[in-house]
């Protein structure tokens, strides 16, 4: 590395206060750089997630304007940022000073829940509303196309930002002037239950004021007018920054460091360095070069290299507006693809030169570029030269067609399309926006002038190769051909003996790459035959009528919906906030980033960063573990192994540190504790582990079943004579139903921060869990000390979803050794893809069944048994599979039934707790064999469902009695108010009209049961404080997850003792204030420790009682006061014994759980039977919610919920290899819905019903919504039995979850499908497995 003596001082601005770095580090991003600005969040570290979004603005001295754009912080060089201006959340609004708008609506809207991923929300939106003041819906569905959120489903969040739209109303019109969904034609329960759908007040909002914005720093203006700039350098450690100002300094650079990458938006190199180890000792940064930032429209569209992806769609965007529609083909091609490729922070950050240059195999603009004849202008200090955007380019084949090391991307030429010549662009990707393409394609064909005779044909293909590859060989052979029939097979048949994807090609899918390859081009054919036909209609025949349709994309569409709730009784107390909308607690600081997470907490004197060492065979001997080089790395101050645990190092099963033997990939071997974060990741890479490997590799529930590997006993529950109805039944069918596993994807990773104290072998935890118990416990198993020197705290977690329900405790027995060991804080955060690799998720599951049933659609036997992959050790398995089984029937009674399941035990890491515990995997199986019966019956599904439903008070199959009414009400409802019948004669006739795109409805009852069968899981208690000022201080043992369970204990508080909700104030929980809490989880976080408030407060006012009954008329403060002048104690504890559940499993019975949560949802969907996309139109809810305590949470839980299951059934996709290591690590492999993947149209009602048991009679609503996302599945197969029909094929076919796009694809069978070439599965090993 060249080493200079001087570096010069980086200078910006962040919110508005002037920074100047004497020694910035070229290794230094910016989310770390503002670590004392908490509000910009760590998610997931490579820009796929949003949560470090800020906004930068610069000052173009050309046309002297101030550009704000996105960005996210956690691939901002902080060197990159000299003469910028850099708004964090902080800088837009807080609670000290003042809120902004944007923050207040978030707020108000609900558009917050963990608040983990809301900082990134608004400045999202604040950075549209800075260049565009008065948004359209649209804009705002696109700002917020590159943040995710895994809690709310985003339609709160979208419609607090259409709030800022001109003339924006709640309510969609349907130009009848009544409201769709007006109470009065809508009400179904009697007259007399009023119906409310306003769950925020708009005349509360503050108006966005432009002109109160903070200004650019006049500063900066001047530095960016300087006629004399000079090269910046800019010295690191390890690295060296140059920013040139000239082009000649550039090039000069470019010839002293040809290796040195060009850094301009850092989307390429920042992802490289940080996943894939890549070290760079010299960065030339050519930021704001204005060689390299023109647009040229003279001949052609020259665009310079250094314009970003979103300038280069501005300035297309204006050349279709100027230009000819028969010259713009290319860019509208381009534009089309812009929209979706990536999120707005990346591609306001990427450049078209670094995409270009970056030669990435799954590039959406790179083939279109291509198809349309594109070159790329390059200079280096010998001159200028031309490169032809093509084949030799992309393969790297020949020396002149490439780029050299001492090139520089000038600028791009895209040639204007001619009259004759059509360009057109296609992708497909696991999800529509902000994914890779699985396969993408740019193509381009020019005719003989007024024929079809082929004169110039190109087809450029993405993702199917290691780079973008060229079928030129096919093209070559179709000049001269005319555009029909004949020529299409041919071209088909070409292109796939031209471009093979090995059998194990890495990304797998191959067979359904194959097919996207010629679907892709048939959908050109079939574009360039409408194009003709418009062209001269005379000479050219159109397409057929039935195939229009398969032209056209998905549009991208604003969801808008209704929320339909029970009204407050008129007669309630004001004061009383119970049933209400009342935004969460701690809305607001979520929206300010003032709330506070685990690692905002500030760093401690002589904290240490702890990164673990990860097993990376699945099941093998250790044979030697070797630390010393890591122990010599800088920073260093040790490596814990097994050898430093004081206690057990496995406890009930689980084990904190590998130590003779691993086994599963992900299982932690050892630890390193160093002074910073960077220094124990860079040490970690030094660990040497030498390993042997056992047979078996149990990877799959095949390969446990095979080599009978089980975590527990058979689980049964049994009712009837099964074998006996089996003989008088008119049909039997048999099937197996594989439903895959799902990440959590919480936005706020694992963190815990362990500090031993001085004295008495005390440790302080704060994490983000569900069960501080549960840490409390394996903490004090590892340490050896009892529980009552081990104090868990925990504030709030930025989303948990069962994730953070046992995981936390092994994780935190982990960072207490390092603590113990090392006398030192120890904070411990898992990168993204460390936490999804150890950490693990929901049980993939494998159901089999045998089913008889009636002509006439009543099933009358069933026989279903139940196989979980549960991983390396117990974890929750044991306690999943019970549940799956006492779930098994979900809303249908059937006599004579029996159901058996068990946890197979494998070699990946230990499957865990999620939403749903098990029922959303099990009961796709129950909605598989009835849409089986209904075909076989020749009925529709809905049919079968009804006939079989329960209908009057039953006893389930383990004899515990239920009343079904609220279930048929929600079933009635949903059918009648979804127009679920008329709805389903559209979509046969829509099918009948179109071949390639089909529309499936499905309509999905649910019995949901909440709790747990083990009576002393259900206790909670409380602790109430109430001061002399008459304040109130509350704690419970439940925890704070974003679901507003503090909210509802505030609410419940307020209405025990009488009080405003601003008297009563929740901080968090802790081991120390509320002991031996049992987990926040199962839906019974409200009604367990609400109950436990409601006593805690009622003891309180019966002890003020006699002051209040001498002073009636008195005020609460003035009670309080004479309360205490009396000595009467104003502290109690309040405590619930829990619901008497029970379940004897010798005896197949027992009151499992204390009561059942009912609902159901219509769906329906659009599916490509060409590409296998699909896109929901509408879904309905009916949630029976009882009464609800806070209406705006319970939406926000059941929306929230149906929007991950939804994605759990359709686009969330684990990878994993034969050998059990997990692929999907990150945002970039792993696809959780974006805002764009919700429904159009999204209505959802609170059903009304009693539930005297509960508190308020209310129910919990936490996890019911999962399973009702897969009305979105079993729509998605109604529509793909209709395409099957229609190409004579089976109704009948494996309903497997997920429903990807590959699937999709590969069960509408076509001419395509048929046309591939197929290998022989036993002759290589595919890239990756399912492990269900």
């Amino acid at each position: 590395m060249p080493s200079i003596s001087d570096s010069d001082e980086l200078i910006f601005f962040v919110n508005g206060r002037k920074v100047i770095e004497k020694n910035p580090d070229p290794e230094m991003n910016l989310l770390f750089y503002l670590i004392r600005l908490t509000g910009t969040k760590y998610a997931c570290g490579g820009g796929g997630c949003g949560a470090c979004t800020v906004m930068v603005s610069r000052y173009d001295p050309k046309n002297k304007k101030i550009h704000h754009y996105p960005a996210t912080a956690c691939l901002v060089p902080i060197c990159s940022l000299h003469g910028a201006a850099i708004t964090t959340v902080e800088g837009v609004g807080s609670i000290k000073k003042r809120i902004h708008p944007v923050q207040e609506r978030l707020a108000k809207c609900h558009g917050t829940q963990c608040g983990f991923c809301s900082p990134g929300m608004v400045m999202s939106i604040y950075t549209l509303l800075r260049n565009h003041p008065e948004p359209t819906p649209d804009q705002i569905t696109e700002a917020l196309g590159g943040n995710l959120c895994r809690c709310t489903g985003y339609r709160p969040i979208v419609e607090s930002g259409k709030t800022f739209s001109p003339g924006s109303t709640v309510c969609q019109m349907k130009g009848s002037g009544k409201c769709c969904m007006d109470p009065d034609e809508r009400s179904f329960v009697g007259r007399e239950e009023k119906m409310c759908t306003k769950l925020y007040n708009e005349d509360e909002f503050q108006p966005l004021d432009p002109s109160q914005e903070p200004i650019f720093p006049p500063e900066l203006i001047r530095m960016a007018e300087d006629p004399n700039k000079r090269r910046l350098t800019f010295q690191g450690a390890r690295t060296i920054w140059f920013m040139p100002v000239t082009l000649e300094d550039l090039l000069e650079l470019k010839a002293s460091y040809p290796k040195a990458p060009l850094v301009m938006g850092n989307t390429a190199v920042g992802p490289s360095i940080k996943f894939k180890g890549e070290f760079h000792p010299v960065f030339i940064s050519p930021l704001g070069l204005p060689e390299l930032h023109f647009v040229n429209v003279t001949n052609n569209a020259t665009i310079g290299a250094g314009n970003s992806l979103e300038q280069f769609k501005d300035a297309l965007n204006f050349l279709v507006s100027e230009q000819p529609k028969e010259r713009t083909k290319t860019y509208y091609a381009l534009l089309k693809h812009l929209r979706t490729l990536a999120g707005p922070p990346i591609r306001n950050m990427a450049t078209i030169g670094g995409h270009v240059a970056s030669q990435p195999n799954f590039s959406d603009l790179t083939p279109i570029l291509a198809a349309g004849n594109a070159t790329i202008n390059v200079i280096s200090k010998e001159g200028e030269r031309q490169l032809p955007l093509n084949g030799p380019f992309f393969e790297r084949s020949l020396e002149e067609a490439s780029l050299k090391p001492e090139e520089v991307v000038l600028s791009i030429s895209i040639p204007y399309s001619t009259q004759w010549q059509l360009v057109a662009g296609f992708r497909l990707a696991q999800r529509q926006e902000n994914s890779f393409a699985i396969v993408n394609a740019g193509m381009s064909v020019e005719f003989e002038e007024g024929t079809n005779t082929i004169k110039d044909l190109r087809m450029f293909f993405g993702s199917v190769a290691p780079t973008v590859v060229s079928a030129k060989q096919t093209c070559k052979q179709l000049l001269g051909r005319q555009w029909d029939d004949q020529m299409l097979s041919d071209s088909c048949r070409w292109v796939l003996e031209e471009i093979r994807i090995p059998p194990a090609a890495k990304g797998g899918m191959v067979e359904f790459r194959r097919t996207l390859i010629i679907s892709l081009l048939f959908k050109f054919y079939l574009k360039v035959r409408r194009w003709l036909n418009e062209m001269d209609p005379q000479k050219f025949p159109d397409i057929p009528e039935k195939f229009v349709s398969a032209l056209d994309d998905f549009p991208i569409e604003t969801p808008q919906g209704i929320q339909m709730f029970q009204c407050v009784d008129p007669s309630q107390p004001q004061q009383d906030p119970v049933g209400h909308p009342v935004m969460h607690q701690s809305a607001i600081k979520h929206a300010t980033g003032e709330a506070k997470y685990v690692d905002d907490r500030p760093p401690m004197d002589q904290e240490l960063a702890l990164v673990v060492v990860t097993s990376t065979r699945a099941h093998a001997k250790i044979t030697s573990l070797d630390v010393s080089e890591a122990l010599e790395c800088p920073g260093v101050v040790d490596v814990i192994t097994a050898e430093d645990v004081p206690g057990d190092n496995n406890h009930s099963g689980e084990i904190f540190f590998a130590q003779s033997e691993v086994i599963c990939v992900g299982q932690i071997v050892c630890a390193v504790a160093a002074d910073t974060y960077a220094h124990a990741k860079e040490a970690a890479k030094h660990v040497k582990i030498a390993y042997d490997d056992i047979e078996p590799a149990i990877i799959t529930i095949e390969q446990a079943l095979e080599h009978d590997s089980f975590l527990s006993p058979e689980k049964k529950i049994e009712q009837g004579n099964v074998e006996c109805a089996f003989k008088h039944v008119d049909q039997v069918i048999e099937g197996e139903v594989h439903v895959e596993g799902q990440e959590h994807f919480y936005l706020e990773t694992q963190t815990i921060l362990a500090i031993p104290q001085t004295e008495d072998k005390e440790m302080v935890l704060h994490l983000g869990t569900q069960f501080p118990t549960h840490v409390q416990e394996y903490v004090s198993a590892a340490l050896k000390v009892p529980r009552n020197r081990i104090a868990c705290r925990m504030k709030r977690a930025g989303g948990a979803f069962g994730g953070k329900v046992t995981k936390p405790a092994l994780l935190g027995a982990v960072a207490a050794v390092a603590a113990n060991k090392t006398g030192r804080p120890i904070r411990f955060i898992l990168d993204r893809g460390n936490d999804m690799l150890i950490t693990a998720g929901r049980h993939p599951l494998l159901g089999k069944y045998k089913i008889g049933f009636m002509n006439n659609g009543e099933i009358k036997a069933a026989d279903v048994e139940y196989y979980i992959n549960g991983g390396c050790t117990p974890d929750e398995s044991e306690l999943v599979i019970e549940f799956i089984v006492l779930k098994s029937e979900n809303a249908y009674y059937i006599p004579n039934f029996r159901c058996r399941g068990r946890a197979c035990k494998t070699n990946l890491p230990s499957n865990t707790a999620f939403r749903g515990f098990g029922f959303p995997q099990a009961t796709v199986v129950v909605e598989a064999y009835i849409t089986a019966v209904a075909s076989k019956c020749n009925l529709l599904p809905e049919e079968v469902k009804e006939i079989n439903m329960y209908k009057k008070t039953s006893k389930t199959a383990y004899k515990q009695t239920f009343d079904p009414e609220p279930l048929r009400r929600c079933w009635k409802e949903c059918l009648e108010k979804s127009s679920f019948h008329a709805r389903k004669k559209a979509a046969e006739e829509f099918n009948k009209k179109n071949y390639w795109k089909k529309r499936g409805l499905a309509v999905t009852p649910m019995k949901f049961s909440i709790g747990i069968p083990i009576a002393f899981y259900n206790q909670a208690a409380a602790l109430v404080h109430i001061y002399i000022d008459g304040s109130v201080l509350l704690s419970h043992g439940g925890c704070e997850l974003g679901q507003g369970l503090h909210t509802k204990m505030i609410q419940v508080a307020s209405r025990e003792l009488n009080i405003p909700q601003s008297y009563v104030h929740l901080s968090e929980t802790s081991t120390v204030s509320v002991p031996n809490a049992v987990f926040t989880a199962g839906s019974m976080g409200t009604d367990i420790n609400g109950k436990a408030v409601q006593n805690a407060c009622q003891i309180l006012l019966d002890r003020l009682q006699p002051i209040i009954k001498k002073n009636p008329e008195g005020k609460w403060k003035e009670w309080v006061a004479k309360a205490f002048e009396e000595s009467i104690n104003l502290s109690a504890t309040g405590y619930f014994k829990g619901y008497q559940t029970n379940m004897d499993w010798e005896k197949e019975e027992g009151d499992a759980y204390p009561y059942y949560v009912y609902g159901a949802a219509c769906s329906e969907v659009e599916v490509d039977c060409l590409t296998g996309a699909h896109k929901l139109l509408r879904t309905d809810i009916f949630m029976d919610a009882a009464f609800s305590i806070n209406p705006a949470l319970d939406i926000g839980q059941v929306e929230g919920a149906f929007i991950q299951g939804m994605g759990f059934y359709t686009i969330e996709e684990l990878k994993y290899s034969p050998k059990g290591v997990l692929y999907s690590r990150g945002p970039d492999d792993y696809k959780i819905p974006t805002v764009t993947e919700i429904p159009k149209e999204f209505y959802v009602t609170l059903v009304h019903s009693r539930n005297p048991i509960a508190i308020y009679s209310s129910k919990g609503l936490g996890e019911a919504g999962m399973f009702l996302g897969s009305s979105v599945l079993f729509a998605i197969y109604d529509a793909v039995t209709a395409a099957r029909k229609e190409r004579g094929l089976s109704d009948t076919f494996p309903l497997n979850s997920p429903a990807t796009p590959e699937v999709i694809r590969m069960s509408c069978t076509d001419q395509f499908t048929d046309m591939i070439p197929r290998d022989d599965p036993s002759t290589f090993t595919p890239w990756s497995i399912h492990v269900s």
